[in-house]
């Protein structure tokens, strides 16, 4: 069994909100990127200062600070629907990289605090714009912080989860049409010679 490969490692290290805010489209892609040299070490805002620090201290480079133009360390926030304003048009629940969004069409939605990452991505899909970020209680900070990579891994398995689940939806969707082509086909398809259906 072979260990880990120095992407696997700088991935762990990540907090795994799929945001692409350090210009990759995830976080994996972020990691293979560092593993090559192609990026640095300080294009995560939602990993900050801890993020730098543990990425400096594996690789034995320098820690730096935050790079400004992948945006700014904030606290820690989680979505939240304003529910009088929600106009059930399901938007929303394709944006998020982790499933954190239940609703259905027509029908008030709801954020699930506990596995939602902050991630942000929800707000640009909005159409009223009642989706706003609200930061974590500060007594709920503490515990949020010591469970860092606990939360990363929760996210990446529900992360991992969801592009199987659109991978076995979009083959299911592409055998469906082929099933319907092939009926259309066989319903245009000239009697065979001699065939009057007598």
């Amino acid at each position: 069994m072979t260990g880990e490969t120095l992407a696997e490692k700088i991935e762990a290290l990540l907090p795994q909100t799929q945001c692409g805010k350090c210009s990759f489209s995830g976080c994996q892609p972020y990691a293979q990127a560092i593993a090559s040299g192609s990026a640095d070490i300080n294009q995560c805002p939602p990993g900050g200062r801890v993020v730098i620090r543990d990425l400096a201290a594996l690789l034995s480079v320098p820690e730096k600070p935050l790079n400004p133009e992948y945006g700014q360390e904030r606290p820690p926030a989680v979505a939240m629907i304003i529910e009088e304003d929600c106009i059930g048009c399901t938007k929303c629940i394709p944006a998020c990289p982790v499933d954190a969004i239940l609703g259905t069409a027509k029908q008030m939605h709801t954020v699930l605090i506990a596995e939602c990452t902050g991630c942000e991505l929800c707000l640009p899909s909005c159409p009223v714009d009642c989706i706003v970020m609200q930061p974590l209680p500060q007594e709920s900070l503490a515990t949020w912080t010591a469970r860092r990579k606990e939360r990363a891994t929760l996210a990446k398995r529900r992360f991992e989860a969801r592009r199987v689940r659109l991978q076995r939806q979009e083959a299911e969707r592409r055998e469906r049409l082929q099933k319907k082509k092939a009926a259309l086909l066989q319903k245009q398809r000239p009697p065979a010679p001699g065939n009057t259906g007598r």
